[in-house]
Parts: C-alpha cells; structure tokens; sequence
C-alpha cells in the first residue's frame, strides 16, 4: 500500500537516480541546484517570488519558477494567491535542512571568500529578520552604510512590515549602522560577537540613544547564527585541548 500523503516526483525515470531507495527518492525531488536553498528562503518566511528572486540574486527567474513548479507538483509547496506556502510535507525538511546548516557550521564553514560578500543580499537577509515590536507606532528608518562599499541602502520599518530601499526614500532616519561589509557578515551569521565589532569599532550604531540601545534585540541574527556560535566555541575548545 502507498503512503497516506505521498511526495511525488514527475519524470522521474528520466530525472532521477532511478533506485529503490527512499534517499535516492528524496534526492529526486531536492537534489536539483538552488532547491534548498529556495525552501531556506521559504523556512524564513520569504513566501512571494519577487521576494524570493531578490534573496537569490544568482537564480533566473525562469529556473525560479521551474523550481516552485516542482516543488508543488511535489507537494512541497502549495499556492494561494501570490504566497508559496509550505504544505506539511515541505514543513517536516526543516530539521533536515537546519540540520545541514548545523553540519556546514561545524565542518564547511570560516572566514569569507571576497566573492560571498555581497552587501545588498545581506541587508536583504537582516530585513528579513527585523523584529518590528521594537518600532511600535510611526515609521522607523535604519540607514546602512557600509565604508567600503560606496552603496547605500535604509530598512524602513512601517506599519509593522520591513522593506528595503537602495535609494534614499526621503524619510529622516533613526538610526546609522557603519560597518564594513564583512563585519556585518560575521555578526549576522554569529562568528563575531556584536559586542567585540563595536569595541573594535567595526560597526556602530549612531542615532538617538533609546533607539541604539535596542538595535541588539532588534536586528535579530541568521537562523544558523547560533549552530555558527556553537561550531566556533567548539573549535576553540579542541585547540586548547591540544
């Protein structure tokens, strides 16, 4: 008898592995390029695809869109209006996938290659993030200036949603954050404590005092942020031990 609920994949003797196994079988439907990387996006709540498209800036949308096809002919997503959702079979790949985020943490993951640091994906992925309880009321602006890099970009916060603006949206902002584009990186990501790229001078955060004061709640880290931190503790646990 089938499973109740069944993922399916389309094709698949001519895509697939072609074994009777379900690794092979789940490999059918995720094992093709940027299809994990989609259902992170969409773990993180990423549910449009214009949105969907920004945070993957090396993705075409046309194999975008090919993938999300696959994806619901799968049952991994399904579609409501202009949001992909996760169906309770795509839900249940979110251990398996930050599972693979704890995994590269602990073995893949160091220092930056120059090619990995782009500044608008990143501002992108901390927008993402942004808790908006701590701009209760009017509009808040975050100006993000980085010094090297000549590009600027402001996270308005309003009515409750966050966007991003590459150019000056006119507003008066509340609050600078100054950082070089890898130093941002690492404390987003959880390799840098923020408190050590402050003392540093690596980052900084002008504005109004009660605003600055909350920017460590506020701009909430990566979601792998934390299995990052434990990889590094770990790392240095094992070098004083030898």
């Amino acid at each position: 008898m089938d499973p109740v609920g069944e993922v399916t994949m389309t094709n698949t003797a001519a895509a697939g592995y072609g074994q009777y196994c379900p690794i092979s079988r789940a490999l059918d439907v995720l094992g093709e390029r940027w299809s994990l990387l989609i259902l992170r996006d969409l773990f993180v709540g990423t549910t449009r695809f214009n949105d969907l498209a920004r945070g993957l800036p090396g993705l075409s949308r046309s194999l975008l869109a090919k993938r999300l096809r696959q994806f619901e002919r799968a049952g991994l997503i399904e579609k409501l209006g202009t949001d992909h959702l996760l169906t309770e079979a795509g839900a249940q790949l979110e251990p398996i996938l930050f599972g693979l985020g704890e995994w590269g943490a602990r073995w893949t993951f160091g220092e930056p290659r120059e090619d990995e640091l782009d500044a608008a994906l990143l501002v992108w992925w901390m927008h993402t993030r942004v808790d908006t309880s701590g701009f209760p009321g009017r509009r808040h602006v975050l100006h993000v200036r980085f010094t090297d890099d000549v590009r600027r970009y402001w996270i308005v916060v309003e009515g409750g949603t966050p966007s991003v603006c590459e150019t000056d949206p006119g507003y008066p902002v509340d609050v600078t954050i100054g950082a070089d584009v890898a130093a941002l990186y690492e404390v987003w990501l959880g390799r840098m404590p923020l408190s050590h790229a402050q003392r540093t001078g690596r980052l900084r955060f002008t504005g109004a005092p009660a605003l600055t004061r909350r920017m460590p709640l506020v701009l909430r880290l990566s979601p792998v942020a934390g299995y990052v931190r434990d990889a590094e503790l770990a790392e240095d646990t094992t070098a004083c031990a030898s």
